[in-house]
């Protein structure tokens, strides 16, 4: 929570790794994993000489990433050079883009909710964030550490990462907690992984994002000097980094103390945020275009072809899942976060033939089981048409609600189909009308004290004749065709 009279003022930068074969100026694999170095050339390490070549597989990529996060992708950029010293950057300086990015004036409409206490979503709300560019780069390399602080350590140069294709996505200032970018990262991790555009794997670094955080009494206008919170790994770190940042700075504002513009990082073990080095502006890094790249040209034939080749995006895919499907916007947004959930829903709402119902199991029952089982719905042992299969058996009233939820932990953990489990549960149930009203006469017949008194105005009695009937039929009577038949009886 945010201290009253204080809001912050949060900018995302999500530097996404695109999911091509090779680098971005030369033919090095890209690749995780693999000895220090040796996936490197002259042109990677910036030997003297060494002239990069734009790879074609980037610029595909990188429009499918534009299109899907709402930009205009322009068809005139220009590559410069960033410069700056880091151990992990041979050439002193870094080819990216400035000025003329290859994207830009994009908007991105998400659903994002606050949380309480223990994380959990209070209320899911659409907002709409303005997404400033953007451009391509090339990665530097990792600098690694070993040894402990001041007793033996040692740094390392691995360059197998430098030169791997980037798009650095730069929102506006728009958000105002920590959990709004939450939502924005998972919301571009999964349209990023929708379109093929990149794997947005935070664990294995093709993913990685950085908050800019600032906060200002409610009312001013004016932007307070910034942190950005760098080297974020992980969603949920970011969103504790940029809590304790926002907590931090506003404690330092009441008390009179400077707010640095600086970097910082996460420290997970002290749950702190400590600086890294002061931060730089624009001008610092002396941008000038890179002389040994063409401008970058895009014809507007290409980019409608890009568009033509794209998957039906989720934001379109959502929209329409409502209008089909009757959902609503909450369980439709949760639903087209993940391309194969998306796919296993309209399977499975098309064969039962009951959208509602199948979202709903989906969300909670079988959502519950994945997450419990660390399993992605793509290797859920429900298959869809076998959670549309256990749908219709509680549409037909074979089974009731409580006895599917049961049903459905049963497939989930052995694999059976709904038939067999719902048979080995003896879980069917009577609906022959005839054999429901051969059980309700003989009830009545060894009850006529509460026939009597039912018929003479004592409504409450009818429980009564329903749970008769239940345990005369040991559960399995359709509740609905009983109620029927007891009323035309009584």
């Amino acid at each position: 929570m945010i201290k009253e009279g204080w809001e912050a003022v949060i900018g995302m930068e999500v530097h996404a790794q695109l999911a091509t074969n090779t680098k971005i100026f030369c033919g090095c694999a890209v690749e995780t994993g693999g000895e220090p170095n040796s996936n490197t050339c002259p042109v990677c390490i910036g030997l003297p000489g060494a002239l990069p070549v734009l790879n074609s597989r980037v610029i595909d990529l990188g429009a499918k990433a534009a299109l899907a996060l709402g930009l205009e992708i322009q068809e005139t950029s220009i590559f410069a050079r960033k410069n700056y010293f880091y151990p992990d950057l041979p050439k002193g300086y870094q080819i990216s883009q400035y000025d003329k990015p290859f994207s830009a004036n994009g908007e991105l409409t998400i659903m994002t909710s606050e949380r309480d206490d223990q994380g959990r979503a209070v209320e899911w709300k659409p907002m709409t964030i303005r997404i400033e560019r953007m451009h391509l780069e090339e990665d530097a390399g990792k600098n690694v550490h070993e040894g402990l602080p001041d007793v033996d350590k040692y740094s390392y140069v691995d360059l197998n990462r430098a030169g791997t294709p980037l798009g650095e996505i730069v929102t506006a200032p728009d958000f105002r907690t920590s959990w709004q970018a939450y939502d924005y990262v998972n919301h571009v991790r999964s349209v990023l992984r929708w379109v093929g555009a990149s794997d947005a794997d935070m664990e294995k670094g093709n993913l990685r994002c950085e908050a800019n955080v600032s906060v200002r009494k409610i009312g001013d206008t004016e932007f307070n000097n910034k942190s950005e919170l760098k080297n974020l790994n992980s969603v949920r770190f970011m969103q504790k980094a940029i809590e304790f940042e926002i907590a931090r700075q506003i404690e330092a504002h009441e008390k009179g103390e400077p707010v640095n513009q600086e970097t910082r990082l996460w420290d997970e073990k002290k749950q702190c945020t400590r600086v890294m080095r002061s931060k730089e502006d624009a001008h610092d890094y002396r941008y000038f275009p890179e002389p040994d790249l063409q401008p970058l040209k895009v014809s507007s034939d290409f980019i409608e072809q890009v568009r033509r080749e794209m998957p039906e995006l989720p934001d379109v895919m959502r929209d329409r899942f409502i209008n089909e499907y009757s959902l609503s916007f909450s369980d439709a947004s949760q639903i087209v976060l993940d391309q194969s959930m998306a796919a296993y829903y309209e399977t499975a709402a098309k064969t039962s033939g009951n959208p509602r119902v199948t979202a709903n199991f989906l969300l909670s029952e079988l959502q519950r089981e994945l997450n419990n089982s660390s399993k992605a719905i793509a290797n859920s042992p429900v298959a869809a048409d076998e959670l549309a299969a256990l749908i219709k058996a509680l549409d037909s009233g074979a089974i009731n609600n409580n006895q599917a939820k049961e049903v459905l932990v049963e497939m989930f953990t052995s694999g059976k189909p709904a038939a067999t489990v719902i048979g080995e549960k003896g879980f069917e149930q009577i609906s022959d009308s005839g054999v429901i009203e051969k059980i309700v006469d003989e009830i009545i017949e060894k009850s006529e004290d509460q026939v009597t008194a039912y018929r003479g105005g004592n409504e409450k009695l009818f429980g009564f004749f329903v749970g008769q009937v239940m345990k005369a039929s040991e559960g399995k009577a359709n509740p609905k065709i009983v109620n029927e038949v007891l009323r035309s009886k009584l």
